[in-house]
């Protein structure tokens, strides 16, 4: 059999598209299926202040708070920002102040003098707070353990001043379950890898902690306080270094979070994090750029060279090759994050990841408004 040159062309890409996603998850992403995770530590060292924003989660706020005022940790406080609710938030708190002493309410009301938005909530927590080390969760956020406080407190070395988590969501019926269960495990995926790498460039806010001298000696989110979204990612791509930035993957420090139960309520949040993704540093957005252009053009050219005959056993060779060794990483990074049961899925969760991301990206173009809540 032979090929002609536009053939052998094609070939040749498809291969180097396929070199690049390997590069990628063996020696990137692969890094976090072989660390090793750390124990929770067994005593506290310094208090510490937890932070959480709450607009119209009173629901929530009933039944995931408890398990965050009732942490096996000696010295904590938690501050909850009532953002502008109207749902009965503010009640609930009142009664919740009642019962606990080491709760403390910071109320956001209406009026021109205040900035709309999660960022200023979160500055006002921050401002609040009496301890130096913050660690960040939202109000429908349930630690996975009591011990999630031990794991997320300031760790040994005084140089770390930043500590990302993660945070899976909550498995519940259906495909879109399970498809944002998928988007959220490579997102964790990446940035914990990266971080392993000394490269860290985002974190989450259901799961992340750093210094409140930090957030002040770099002025906040004063550099994209114009930006609804980033309070998490953006402030870690700004300020987290090689030599300042530690992961917990420990499943004691997992916090579960409730997922969006809505395609539409779905993809304004990923709106929201798209947008803030153009605010990322050069090499960053260099970085995460490459994965998806790269994997975009995979899919394409597999898709070309399958549909000729000369080329079509290769490409199929190809794309079997590239499952069987991302079969190896994904699915112990998916038992690893608590996400086992889509080991099964991967093939198919992956694809259909990718024609999301896709379809995210074009709307993201025509749909400029984003907003908190």
């Amino acid at each position: 059999m032979e090929l002609n040159i536009i053939e052998i062309c094609l070939l040749g890409a498809l291969t180097f598209c396929f070199l690049v996603q390997l590069y990628f998850s063996l020696f990137v992403h692969l890094k976090l299926a072989l660390v090793k995770i750390d124990q929770v530590s067994e005593r506290a060292r310094n208090p510490l202040s937890v932070i959480i924003c709450a607009r119209n989660e009173a629901e929530n706020l009933k039944k995931y708070l408890p398990s965050i005022l009732h942490q096996d940790y000696s010295d904590f406080e938690v501050i909850v920002v009532n953002d502008r609710s109207w749902d009965g938030t503010a009640d609930i708190l009142e009664d919740f102040e009642k019962k606990y002493e080491n709760l403390k309410v910071v109320t956001v009301a209406d009026g021109d003098k205040f900035i709309a938005g999660k960022k200023f909530a979160v500055t006002m927590g921050i401002k609040a707070a009496q301890y130096d080390w913050l660690v960040f969760t939202d109000a429908d956020c349930e630690p996975a353990s009591s011990n999630w406080l031990m794991g997320m407190q300031q760790p040994e070395n005084e140089n770390t001043e930043i500590v990302l988590g993660y945070s899976p969501y909550f498995k519940k019926f259906g495909l879109l379950n399970s498809l944002i269960r998928f988007e959220t495990f490579f997102t964790a995926v990446n940035y914990l890898s990266y971080a392993l790498k000394q490269m860290p460039y985002m974190g989450v806010g259901r799961n992340m902690a750093y210094k409140k001298a930090l957030f002040f000696k770099n002025k906040g989110f004063a550099a994209h306080m114009h930006i609804p979204s980033g309070d998490d990612d953006l402030f870690v791509n700004a300020n987290a270094n090689r030599n300042n930035t530690e992961i917990r993957i420990n499943r004691e420090t997992h916090v579960w979070s409730e997922p969006k139960a809505s395609f539409i309520t779905y993809l304004r949040q990923k709106k929201r994090h798209y947008g803030a993704g153009k605010m990322y540093k050069p090499k960053h957005r260099f970085i995460l750029s490459v994965q998806v252009i790269f994997q975009f053009l995979f899919y394409g050219l597999l898709i070309a060279a399958s549909c000729i005959p000369t080329t079509r056993y290769i490409a199929l060779g190809v794309l079997a090759l590239s499952i069987l060794i991302r079969s190896f990483v994904y699915p112990r990074l998916l038992k690893r994050l608590n996400y086992g049961e889509l080991s099964w899925w991967f093939p198919i969760l992956d694809i259909l990841l990718f024609v999301f991301l896709v379809f995210n990206a074009i709307l993201s173009i025509f749909v400029k408004k984003v907003q908190w809540k």
